[in-house]
């Protein structure tokens, strides 16, 4: 198994590139967060010292960082596979689906109707619950199988005249699980609704390419696959240029996604982005990555005791590796805090932020979510599986 994980990308390589992973302490909140590479802080750091202004001016630093935002337009197009002009940038992907979705619910009326699924994070459900509640539309939730994949027939059944969007997690970022996003985008078409995705946790596990699903909306965040805080989203263009944005009035409208994007931007931040995406490219970009994550994953299922629970999706079919577990006996957050003293980072929680999802799991209080991303390395995965097979109740 090591040498089959090691022929896909040089993990000494990748790992030297990171100060934070040089002092033996094994990340594996990825979910949450990924560490970033050395080389995105001196890009960010240097965007401060040689481009901190605004766009518009006649001087260089200006010039500068019109650059960097045509770039990061550029970079950010060809990472989700649409064309720069439907790129719109935002501090998070929360904030960016509060306020795409306002703009496009301007045109319902009172009783139509939003789906979205019990897979999702509160990030994509939470957006439409408020709006349904200044405009009184309806919010439907889209039910799960037991092995947490999307129930089709109940998405089918619960679409309608009235369905406006349907809008579902690519993958879930409690469990790992992954939706067959180009299904749900042809159901919600053949209802004559807008298809928007959540991909925040799937971006970093798989490449994107927004037309091959169908997508009329979709938002990530580069902080979940090494690049810095910032929200990220795509708008089909035939969608948004019939939206009235939320702007101020003298602010650009064109190219179209920046109609979407308030104030001014994290230039730095988008510095940042920009080698984010080369570094991303530089190891071999998703076709390395990706045997290289499974193979991970699978080494951490094929690891571990019977005491260890796993939920979800068994094997590594229809998941990307992320990992909801609990230990026979021992608290979950007791779980997590002696494997920071082994010097492993996982996080306890209980709902994950996934609502829907969390009362069908069937554990107590709270469970352990495990995350792996290509940085992480065989070794750190047999820490980690022998650690958990160890424990025992205090």
């Amino acid at each position: 198994m090591a040498e089959v994980l090691s022929a896909s990308v040089d993990v000494a390589a990748i790992r030297a590139r990171f100060s934070s992973l040089r002092q033996g302490f094994a990340f594996f909140d990825a979910p949450g967060g990924t560490q970033v590479p050395d080389e995105v802080g001196d890009a960010m750091a240097r965007a401060l010292r040689e481009a901190s202004a605004n766009l518009g001016a006649g001087y260089a630093t200006s010039m500068r960082v019109a650059k960097i935002l045509e770039e990061a337009e550029g970079k950010a197009a060809r990472f989700l596979g649409c064309e720069p002009g439907e790129v719109i940038f935002g501090p998070n992907m929360t904030t960016l689906n509060f306020a795409l979705s306002r703009t496009a619910a301007r045109a319902f009326s009172p009783g139509d109707e939003i789906l979205v699924s019990c897979l999702d994070h509160d990030a994509g459900v939470a957006p439409w619950l408020e709006i349904a509640h200044d405009r009184d539309l309806v919010v439907r939730h889209v039910e799960l199988h037991d092995d947490t994949t999307l129930d089709f027939g109940d998405l089918e059944r619960k679409l309608g005249p009235r369905t406006k969007v349907v809008a579902f997690a690519w993958a879930s970022n409690a469990v790992g699980t992954v939706t067959d996003a180009r299904r749900v985008c042809d159901l919600a078409h053949r209802a004559g609704a807008l298809a928007w995705v959540d991909a925040v946790h799937y971006a970093a596990h798989e490449p994107i390419d927004v037309r091959a699903i169908g997508a009329d909306v979709l938002i990530c965040s580069p902080y979940k696959f090494c690049g810095p805080h910032l929200g990220m989203a795509f708008g089909r263009t035939e969608v948004i240029e019939r939206w009235r944005p939320y702007k101020a009035r003298p602010a650009p409208t064109s190219p179209l996604g920046r109609r979407f994007e308030t104030g001014t931007l994290p230039y730095e931040l988008l510095a940042g982005f920009n080698a984010t995406i080369d570094y991303l490219d530089s190891i071999g970009g998703f076709a390395a990555i990706i045997p290289y994550e499974r193979g991970l994953g699978q080494r951490f299922l094929d690891g571990l005791s019977g005491a260890v629970t796993v939920y979800g999706r068994p094997g590594m079919d229809g998941r990307v590796p992320t990992f909801l577990v609990n230990v026979a006996g021992v608290a979950a957050a007791d779980v997590a805090a002696r494997l920071a003293d082994a010097q492993i980072g996982v996080w306890a929680h209980d709902s994950w932020y996934s609502l829907g999802l969390y009362q069908r799991l069937g554990y107590r209080d709270k469970s352990v979510r495990i995350g792996f991303v290509h940085y992480n390395s065989t070794d750190e995965v047999d820490r980690l599986t022998e650690a958990l097979n160890g424990m025992r109740p205090a």
